[in-house]
């Protein structure tokens, strides 16, 4: 009995602890989500250091903004390792797409 016990107590724990990392991936990538539809927004009106103060705020620590501005269009990368970098090899990207209003060049 004490060693199907012990076996099912680690099977058990696994499960949640599986469950609990899970869950922290949903949640860092809801942030990057967040964090890049924000962040596009303020670009394509060319207030791209109020996009990086909101991608530092939004966005989980760690997380890395991208930029890419093609003719009058910007897309917007936010992405960062889940769960603080624990999930060693994974990594959760998030991506906007804006065009730029009148009167914006570039990326701002």
């Amino acid at each position: 009995m004490t060693v199907e016990a012990a076996v099912a107590l680690g099977a058990l724990a696994f499960v949640l602890a599986s469950m609990l990392a899970g869950l922290a991936v949903v949640v860092d990538l809801l942030r990057c989500t967040d964090a890049a539809g924000e962040a596009a927004r303020l670009v394509s009106r060319g207030q791209r250091q109020q996009a990086e103060s909101v991608v530092r705020r939004i966005a989980p620590d760690g997380a890395m903004l991208a930029l890419r501005a093609e003719g009058d269009a910007v897309t917007v990368e936010v992405g960062v390792a889940p769960a603080g970098g624990l999930l060693f090899g994974m990594r959760v990207r998030a991506t906007a797409f804006a065009l730029l209003e009148p009167g914006v060049s570039g990326a701002g």
